[in-house]
């Protein structure tokens, strides 16, 4: 009797051990590729430019022009 109920809680012992195994039926295949792309450099154009830059630009024009007018106005010390 003590034989038959040791082999019994074995056999329910291995058969829940190996029915919460997780089967793999699936396998996912992962597969890289290169792509090179051609990237455009920037265009100095005004219309690829904000707002801000068109100003600093503006404004480094006229203050240039000053600092030539004063440097004029002083003239060649050599």
């Amino acid at each position: 009797m003590r034989i038959t109920n040791l082999f019994a809680v074995l056999a329910l012992g291995s058969s829940l051990l190996v029915s919460c195994r997780e089967t793999v039926t699936e396998r996912e295949v992962i597969r890289e590729k290169e792509v090179e792309v051609e990237q455009k450099e920037p265009l100095e154009d005004e219309d690829n430019e904000g707002i801000i830059e068109r100003t600093g630009r503006k404004i480094d024009q006229e203050v240039n022009k000053e600092i030539d007018e004063e440097i004029d106005k002083i003239g060649d010390d050599n």
